[in-house]
């Protein structure tokens, strides 16, 4: 089965710059869910890779975020889809761990977990840092302008970004309009 790599905040659920501190908090993005379960469906393992340094700068407990992520595959299971793992970075930007977007340490966990080379895999965004990490695991990067994806689109049309090709990244409305591409390909 062909694996399909998520962001989190922004692509599958409503972002806040105060972050997603509690189940109350994370809603889901019209359509994502329907998204999900579609590629599920259709043979992708859906790994999902997102940054939750709400973690460690004491916004949520570990338990917060675990129900966040039941709340999402229970979702996602009742329109007969599944999420294959669900990793993520409780790190801060300024710890230097090698497991935070742009870095690539989740999209190797997601490698060994599930026993499957993340490249020419789809890796859809709304962040430069997705696209980044994407690139440097030989991802197919695909960016959606809901979350951060407006101003990530932006950024990609500057010549200074520091993206390679930045010109090759699919660039979809939301989850769901990416999702209707990716099963047409």
């Amino acid at each position: 089965m062909p694996l399909l790599i998520l962001d989190r905040d922004g692509v599958i659920n409503h972002d806040s710059d105060d972050y997603i501190r509690s189940l109350d908090e994370w809603r889901p993005i019209a359509g994502s869910i329907e998204a999900i379960a579609k590629l599920s469906q259709a043979g992708y393992r859906i790994a999902i890779a997102t940054n939750q340094s709400g973690l460690s700068r004491g916004y949520f407990t570990l338990d917060e975020l675990e129900q966040i992520h039941a709340r999402l595959c229970q979702l996602v299971e009742e329109l007969e889809g599944s999420i294959a793992g669900l990793f993520y970075c409780p790190h801060l930007p300024d710890e230097g761990c090698d497991c935070r977007k742009p870095a690539t340490g989740l999209l190797k966990a997601v490698e060994s977990e599930l026993g499957e080379s993340v490249a020419d895999t789809w890796f859809v965004g709304d962040s430069l840092k997705d696209l980044q990490c994407a690139r440097a695991m030989d991802c197919k990067p695909a960016l959606v302008l809901t979350g951060k994806g407006g101003k990530t689109h932006k950024q990609l049309q500057s010549p200074e970004v520091d993206l390679a090709n930045p010109g090759d990244v699919p660039v979809f409305d939301d989850l769901a309009a990416a999702a209707a591409h990716i099963l047409q390909a």
